[in-house]
């Protein structure tokens, strides 16, 4: 009697494995579905005094427009900030030194509460680099994103359009899916991009893993219809 019982329990097990697997990815599915849905919102009802701030930059043009971006963000506002470019890109952190530098000498430095930080994350893939040697090196800076976003906790990223972004976006999307943080991501596709968006804001786009996403070019807003025109920034 006992074996049949053993045996009976035996046969149900495949069945309670396959029904948590199906309740799990249900109730998975809901809350990516509910925060793609609450992302487009705002977060607060009253906007707190600052907003601790995460801008990714990226080599040649994009740190560039970055730059020219926040020299019209409210400074006060977006603090303290953490600037993160590519592990090989020492030429974007220095351009955001030297702002945060002028910007020390434009207010005083007894004003500046919180240091600004600047990081770097591994790059997903090399210029040149194979496509099979980048699956673990976009591995590795998953988990090297993931590790940032858990020591930063950003309540604002800020991003443009270099590959730097994806992982971190990543990130912080799936810390919004397991409750861990709610970081609130602005993308801001590249004025280089007049009829079709970059790759990264392809993938951030279709993806819904952006708050709000802003383009520089009214076709552009046409064609993605979920984007905000804003006009030129440079």
């Amino acid at each position: 009697m006992d074996w049949g019982n053993g045996y009976c329990f035996f046969l149900t097990l495949p069945n309670l494995t396959i029904s948590f697997l199906i309740i799990a990815f249900t109730v998975i599915t809901i809350r990516i579905v509910y925060v793609i849905h609450r992302s487009s919102r705002p977060l607060y009802t009253s906007p707190p005094q600052s907003l601790s701030t995460l801008i990714i930059l990226g080599s040649g043009g994009h740190t560039a427009e970055m730059i020219n971006l926040l020299s019209v963000l409210q400074k006060d506002k977006f603090t303290p900030r953490v600037y993160i470019a590519a592990w090989t890109d020492n030429m974007s952190l220095q351009k955001a030194r030297v702002l945060e530098e002028s910007l020390v000498d434009q207010t005083g430095a007894q004003k500046v509460k919180v240091p600004t930080q600047f990081m770097q994350i591994y790059r997903s893939r090399e210029v040149g680099q194979s496509y099979l040697t980048s699956v673990g090196t976009t591995l590795l800076a998953m988990a090297h994103a993931t590790w940032l976003m858990i020591k930063i906790r950003p309540q604002v990223i800020l991003c443009n359009g270099p590959g730097t972004c994806i992982p971190l976006c990543v990130a912080a999307f799936l810390f919004k899916v397991v409750g861990i943080r709610w970081s609130s991501i602005f993308y801001v596709e590249s004025i280089a991009r007049v009829r079709r968006l970059s790759l990264s804001g392809l993938l951030l786009y279709k993806l819904g893993i952006s708050d709000q996403f802003y383009v520089q070019w009214p076709q552009l807003q046409k064609k993605y219809p979920r984007a905000h025109y804003v006009g030129c920034l440079m």
